[in-house]
């Protein structure tokens, strides 16, 4: 057992464990209809999310917090390889599971995982400690810039392949931000973006559905009762609760009209039953969890800390914004999921997990003035 400077973040904890409830309570409301249509079985859904969801992640928040988080950043190079076989493993005969027109889940003994989404985390502690170890070589063209397009290419291309272009962005978003925290050059990041946008524009020419998708944010009114569907009954859900909300249970639009209310839709029903007031104070929740991440990496020991608390507060904010942005249409439908809320073990688990690693680094910040002493001494 690792000796701790002092006590965790017990704000954090408890922001994070009020979003995870009321994701509980939400989840419940939200797929009663459809987890009686499909399973004959109203609460069918909160309780995977809470068996197989939110258990499992608990016993890996306590590991992870407990855990010294500079034990991940001895093994970061096993970490790489180890999201490569991750992500390679859904192309494999018997253990790949497809859902829709992803191949991004994998069967084993019966449970269902989805390794993009553990490699969200893995990546991003070995890009974390990559970044820690080159110090003055990440501004540097070929062993900087370069080095960073080749791992971060290959681990976002694996998941293009499954397709999923929503995990990418976050993906990459997360690692850009990281990148230019642990000290890259503000060209390179700008390069890196624009190659991204670029090359997300091109996925989704190429794919007829993704193209439909964009058509559908430009013009919802283009094609009502097919793939402008799905935001037209978000944006009538949202605007349905006012102020006040329909009250907790009485959505109208999870009668089989608004799609995926397990999944990216969730944050529509929440506007519908809760309101207005709600969903904003609900926001800054997720608002509220950011700044103590931000100010817990302020404070850390090392660039190895920092970087892992930065790069958790944008996956999860960025992620937030994403999700919600499109249930209001104000970006294209990604199908990513709403964090701590949405149907989905692996989600659960990860994001779990990946709070538990910022709350142990949260046991080994220092105060500012020691901080920079430190840093004067250097």
């Amino acid at each position: 057992m690792q000796k701790l400077a002092h006590k965790p973040d017990y704000v954090l904890i408890i922001l994070v464990g009020l979003v995870i409830v009321l994701g509980l309570v939400m989840l419940s409301s939200a797929t009663s209809v459809l987890g009686y249509t499909k399973f004959h079985d109203s609460y069918w859904y909160v309780k995977h999310q809470f068996l197989l969801g939110f258990l499992p992640g608990l016993v890996l928040f306590l590991f992870f917090s407990r855990t010294d988080y500079r034990y991940w950043k001895k093994i970061a190079p096993w970490l790489l390889w180890f999201s490569i076989g991750l992500l390679v493993l859904v192309f494999i005969p018997g253990l790949a599971a497809n859902y829709g027109t992803a191949k991004s889940w994998i069967n084993i003994f019966g449970f269902s995982l989805q390794p993009s989404e553990i490699v969200k985390l893995i990546f991003l502690l070995y890009l974390a400690a990559w970044l820690e170890k080159r110090k003055e070589k990440v501004p540097d063209f070929a062993y900087g810039f370069l080095q960073f397009l080749v791992y971060l290419g290959l681990v976002a291309g694996l998941v293009v392949m499954q397709p999923d272009v929503g995990t990418v962005s976050i993906l990459v978003l997360t690692s850009v931000v990281v990148f230019y925290a642990g000290g890259a050059r503000l060209g390179h990041v700008i390069a890196v973006m624009g190659a991204a946008g670029l090359g997300l524009g091109a996925l989704a020419i190429a794919a007829p559905y993704r193209l439909k998708r964009l058509t559908a944010f430009m013009n919802p009114e283009a094609d009502p009762l097919g793939i402008g569907y799905h935001i037209r009954q978000a944006l009538l859900a949202v605007g349905s609760g006012g102020w006040l909300g329909l009250g907790l249970g009485q959505s109208k639009q999870k009668y089989q009209y608004l799609p995926e209310v397990a999944g990216d839709s969730i944050f529509a029903v929440m506007a519908e039953e809760l309101g207005f007031i709600m969903t904003t104070l609900f926001i800054i929740l997720f608002l509220l969890i950011f700044y103590r991440m931000i100010k817990i990496a302020r404070r850390s020991p090392d660039t190895f800390g920092q970087l892992v608390v930065v790069g958790v507060g944008v996956w999860i904010l960025g992620q937030f914004f994403v999700n919600i942005g499109a249930m209001l249409g104000l970006m294209p439908l990604t199908g990513l999921p709403l964090p701590f809320v949405s149907y989905g073990g692996t989600a659960m688990m990860t994001l779990m997990a990946a709070v538990g690693i910022v709350v142990n680094i949260s046991c080994h910040t220092q105060e500012r003035s020691t901080v920079r002493a430190l840093k004067s001494f250097h």
